[in-house]
C-alpha cells in the first residue's frame, strides 16, 4: 500500500492540474473550446515570420484548444495568406500572423493591392517587433554602413539593394539613404528571401535587406555582414551589430516592423476577445520572451485597440515618405 502522505501529494498535484486546464478551457467560447486553431504565414518555413507562429503555437497548446497548428501560405509578398484567411470561416480557428507592411506601407505602394487593409481582417494582438537589417557577402570590401556610403559614391552604378518586397520599409530606407547621402540605391525584387540572400552571398548584389532573425544562421557561419540594423537599439543577440542610427545614418531607424494575428473581419467579438486573451497570456511568459531574443527577435505585445491605432499611424506616417519616393508597385 502506498503511503498516505504522498499519495495526497500526487492527487493534489493531478487536481491541481485538472483545474488549470478547466479553466484554461473555461476560457474559451463554445466553438473555440477543444478546436483547432490554424495559424496562417505567408512565408516558407524557416524564416522569421514561420519562427515566430511556431513558438506561439507552443505557448497556446495548454490554452484550452483542440490542437495550434501552423500553415504556411507563402506567395504574392504574404498576401496569398491574408485572402486565405480572408475567406476563411470566421469562428475563431483561423488566424493570420500578418507583417506590419501589408497594414502600413502596401496600401501605399500598390496601385492595387488586392485587398482592404482596414476591412478585410480584424485585429487581435501584436505579438513582436522584427528589427530588420542591412547585410552584405562576406567578400565584399565594406563592412559598415559609413564603409558602404563611401563605396557607393565611388561606384555610383553598382548600389543595389535585394528586396523581397518592393516597396517595402527597407526599400525606403535605401531611397532616403541615397537621396541624402548623393548617390541611387537600385532595388532588385526577389520572390522570396532566401533566393536573395544567395545574390548577397554571391555578390551579386552590393547589400540586401530582411528580417535580422531570418539572416542570423548565415551571419554566424560567416557568409554575409551586418552593415547595420534599424530602429534605435541593439539586439541582445548581436551585441556587436551596431544600429545605422549609430553610425549616423537614421534612415533605416522606422525599418523595423512587427508581427500580428488578425481574424476574418466577421469573426464575432466574444471570439476575437478570447483570441486575444490567449496570445497576450502567451506573450507574458518569460519562456517565450527568452526564446525569441535569442532569435533575434523582440517580445512587445499589444491588445486589438492599440494595435489598430498603431497600424493606422504607421501607414499615416509612411505617406508623404512613400510619395516622395514616387515608388507605385503594379501588379
Amino acid at each position: 500500500m502506498r503511503p498516505l502522505l504522498p499519495l495526497l501529494r500526487t492527487l493534489g498535484v493531478a487536481a491541481v492540474a485538472a483545474a488549470a486546464l478547466h479553466t484554461a478551457h473555461a476560457e474559451l467560447p463554445p466553438g473555440l473550446a477543444g478546436g483547432n486553431l490554424k495559424i496562417v504565414v505567408g512565408y516558407a518555413a524557416g524564416g522569421a515570420a514561420d519562427t515566430v507562429a511556431r513558438l506561439y503555437a507552443e505557448q497556446l497548446k495548454d490554452a484550452g484548444f483542440g490542437s495550434v497548428l501552423v500553415d504556411n501560405k507563402p506567395g504574392a509578398s504574404a498576401r496569398l495568406a491574408w485572402d486565405v484567411v480572408k475567406k476563411s470561416k470566421p469562428d475563431g480557428l483561423t488566424v493570420y500572423l500578418a507583417p506590419s507592411p501589408l497594414l502600413t506601407i502596401l496600401p501605399l505602394t500598390y496601385k492595387t493591392p488586392g485587398y482592404d487593409a482596414e476591412k478585410d481582417l480584424a485585429p487581435v494582438a501584436l505579438l513582436v517587433e522584427i528589427p530588420t537589417a542591412v547585410v552584405t557577402g562576406a567578400s565584399q570590401p565594406y563592412s559598415s554602413m559609413k564603409q558602404y556610403v563611401e563605396w557607393a559614391r565611388q561606384n555610383p552604378k553598382k548600389a543595389s539593394l535585394g528586396l523581397a518586397t518592393i516597396g517595402s520599409s527597407g526599400h525606403l530606407g535605401a531611397f532616403a539613404l541615397g537621396k541624402a547621402q548623393g548617390f541611387e540605391v537600385t532595388p532588385v525584387a526577389y520572390r522570396g528571401a532566401s533566393p536573395m540572400l544567395v545574390d548577397v552571398v554571391g555578390g551579386e548584389l552590393s547589400m540586401g535587406w530582411d528580417a535580422a532573425a531570418s539572416m542570423m544562421p548565415l551571419y554566424k557561419g560567416g557568409k554575409i555582414k551586418f552593415l547595420g540594423l534599424s530602429g534605435d537599439k541593439r539586439l541582445p543577440a548581436l551585441p556587436d551589430v551596431p544600429t545605422a542610427k549609430e553610425q549616423g545614418f537614421p534612415e533605416f531607424v522606422a525599418a523595423t516592423s512587427w508581427y500580428a494575428v488578425y481574424a476574418p473581419a466577421a469573426t464575432p467579438p466574444a471570439a476575437l476577445a478570447a483570441l486575444e486573451r490567449s496570445f497576450l497570456a502567451a506573450a507574458a511568459r518569460p519562456e517565450l520572451a527568452r526564446s525569441l531574443e535569442a532569435a533575434g527577435l523582440v517580445a512587445h505585445a499589444e491588445g486589438r485597440a492599440e494595435l489598430a491605432q498603431r497600424a493606422q499611424r504607421e501607414r499615416k506616417s509612411w505617406e508623404p515618405i512613400v510619395k516622395a519616393a514616387g515608388i507605385v508597385v503594379d501588379e
